[in-house]
């Protein structure tokens, strides 16, 4: 008899606060310095396991931005966890509701594989200790480990080091223009290049170095900074934040006004 057991989870995008960038490392990453900060826009899975006599993962979801196969970062933490915990057989099925843009520099791939781990490490008897969670975070990208745990944290190393700082309540507001996304490769690359020609002293007056090395390129992140001088990019792009007002409606853009910034990460949806 077939039996299923599912979990939902919440998966909180992220902001960065300060992003400086520090010097390329050996393996192609980059060492960071960065403040980061989970907030109230979720993207949520919905997480069944069920037994079958083959090993099998099914993705399926609301956006027709992602895809829903082995390139996915949610199929790959499936497929890394069961290889860490030795399971060959059963069905993993994911459902992906996403709220969070892509490629807008808000975490939101990396937030849905921290919390597909979350989700997977719950259902099969929590056979992994936090700490070989976060290992195995470590090993698909820069920011799941925060996404894990949440909050506000220093980051470091390519961002997989964190130390928690003291939490502290305020709103933020996000703006996008809705055709534009940008890759951190793109971003780290540009940033490299510029700092290869560039003899100004223009990125001191940046709090993010990636917002310094992309900003001329796009028109539209140009029109959202001179518009709106205290806003601020977050990680690479091509999301702005701001903090302590609020983002007017405007044809082209994405935009969310008033969330809040949230003390946790990835959760488990209590219905």
């Amino acid at each position: 008899m077939e039996q299923t057991k599912t979990i939902k989870v919440k998966c909180p995008a992220k902001i960065n606060l300060t992003l400086k960038v520090l010097n390329k490392r050996e393996d192609g990453f980059h060492n960071i310095d960065s403040i980061m900060q989970t907030i109230g826009l979720y993207d949520y899975l919905t997480v069944s396991v069920s037994t079958s006599s083959d090993f099998l993962i099914n993705l399926s979801g609301t956006s027709d931005e992602i895809p829903y196969d082995e390139k996915n970062i949610v199929y790959k933490a499936c497929r890394l966890f069961a290889d860490t915990v030795g399971i060959n057989s059963g069905s993993i099925s994911v459902f992906i509701e996403k709220n969070i843009p892509v490629a807008a520099g808000l975490a939101g791939g990396s937030t849905d594989a921290a919390g597909v781990l979350f989700a997977l490490n719950n259902l099969y008897g929590e056979p992994l200790k936090k700490i070989e969670l976060h290992n195995l975070c470590a090993k698909l990208g820069s920011d799941l480990n925060f996404c894990l745990e949440g909050g506000r944290q220093k980051t470091s190393g390519r961002g997989e080091i964190l130390k928690k700082l003291p939490f502290e309540n305020f709103n933020v507001s996000l703006i996008k223009p809705i055709d534009l996304g940008i890759s951190a490769k793109e971003a780290y690359v540009k940033f490299s290049d510029k700092v290869n020609l560039s003899n100004d002293n223009s990125r001191e007056g940046f709090k993010n170095d990636l917002e310094w090395a992309v900003l001329d390129d796009y028109a539209q992140l140009q029109q959202i900074k001179s518009t709106y001088p205290n806003s601020m990019m977050s990680g690479s792009g091509s999301t702005y934040f701001g903090i302590g007002f609020e983002f007017a409606e405007e044809n082209g853009y994405w935009v969310k006004n008033s969330l809040p910034a949230v003390a946790e990460g990835v959760q488990v949806v209590r219905i």
